[in-house]
């Protein structure tokens, strides 16, 4: 198994490549914890999770997968890059505790990284100009040949002209 870690993620410059580097291509409803799974929710309600994740959101300035062009909207998610598994839990390990192995992500991303691909991800914030809602402002719209057409159904459908 490969382990993914922190410091190899800061190499990675965008969002895009920091996302195929942590992809899991998992699915869902595929078994993790199955009988144990109140392990893994006392772990993520206890003080020592929830004191780590402050850290993590900290350490990234709430930036999704720490890539400094995309802020994170909403609850902030900390992500293991590497699997957790029961045993992480019950032994406290490495892979559970060590900010080398957790990354903030937003809710949409971490889906992604876990059972979906890139067009889950964040798309860049676009700023609204003027008239970029109104197609005929852009020129896409000829309306002088609009209106021709127009005038000329009417003049059909008028009886007597």
């Amino acid at each position: 198994m490969t382990i993914r870690s922190y410091t190899e993620l800061s190499q990675l410059g965008s969002l895009e490549e920091r996302f195929a580097y942590l992809q899991l291509n998992g699915t869902v409803g595929d078994p993790t914890f199955d009988d144990m799974r109140w392990l893994n929710q006392r772990f993520y309600t206890s003080r020592t999770w929830r004191n780590l994740r402050d850290e993590v959101i900290a350490r990234d300035y709430g930036f999704d997968l720490g890539a400094h062009d995309v802020t994170v909207r909403g609850d902030p998610r900390i992500h293991h890059m590497n699997p957790i598994t029961v045993e992480d839990i019950t032994e406290g390990t490495e892979n559970l505790l060590s900010l080398e192995y957790l990354i903030t992500t937003s809710l949409n991303t971490h889906n992604a990284i876990h059972y979906g691909d890139e067009r889950q991800l964040p798309r860049p914030f676009v700023e609204r100009r003027p008239g970029d809602h109104v197609p005929w402002k852009k020129g896409t719209i000829d309306l002088d040949a609009l209106r021709a057409a127009d005038d000329a159904i009417r003049r059909r459908q008028t009886p007597g002209r």
